[in-house]
């Protein structure tokens, strides 16, 4: 039997498109998609509307349950918030452990979490590089594991996209994954091995950055 793990990275966020946002925002490490980023959501879930994907897990923060939702709308599909697939929690970019909305605040913004799943992985502030890839490897094999042979959507952020990769194919993943905004990475078991499929697809936008960045 073989099972396919989908990731795909966030759509673009408001404070790319209109840095100032952070300046007053309430939750300034908690930004939401910008319009555009809203269009390659939903491109993202015509891309995966026709696969067998059958639990979609997504970071907490607004911008990957965001992106999530349009593809939990397009398949039909609950979300199941993943703190393990969180944003890397890194003091250079963080002065302090990023405030976010919580479960039932999101579940009133989008009835299709289902707020019975458990976490399998906690991210902790402050994290090294190191520590976001170990904490989303060990998240993203536990999930393939629990949930085999289902197909499985993560719907991550860059260095976590990327950690949850190098969990199945360990330094190809670093090597060739380029996990720019709202690309996806397709890894696929056959038997005991796993097969990196795609490596940051983007083909399904219309439009994609041209500088990758891992926040």
């Amino acid at each position: 039997m073989s099972q396919i793990i989908w990731i795909a990275r966030h759509a673009n966020r408001l404070d790319f498109v209109n840095p100032d946002w952070f300046l007053t925002a309430e939750k300034r490490y908690d930004p939401p998609l910008s319009d555009d980023g809203f269009i390659q959501a939903q491109q993202l879930a015509q891309r995966l509307k026709t696969e067998n994907i059958k639990h979609i897990f997504a970071s907490p923060f607004l911008r990957t349950v965001q992106t999530a939702n349009a593809v939990a709308e397009a398949l039909d599909l609950d979300i199941r918030l993943e703190t393990g697939l969180s944003e890397w929690l890194n003091p250079e970019w963080m002065t302090d452990e990023p405030e976010r909305l919580s479960t039932p605040e999101l579940k009133a913004l989008f009835p299709r979490i289902d707020t019975g799943y458990t976490a399998q992985i906690a991210a902790k502030y402050p994290e090294t590089h190191e520590q976001v890839r170990y904490r989303s490897a060990q998240t993203a094999r536990c999930l393939a594991a629990e949930y085999w042979p289902n197909d499985i959507l993560l719907v991550a952020h860059g260095a976590s996209v990327l950690g949850a990769a190098m969990g199945f194919v360990g330094d190809q993943a670093k090597d060739e994954v380029k996990a720019t905004l709202c690309s996806l990475v397709k890894i696929v078991r056959q038997e005991s091995q796993w097969l990196l499929e795609l490596k940051g697809d983007t083909s399904h936008l219309t439009t994609t950055e041209e500088v990758v960045r891992f926040v």
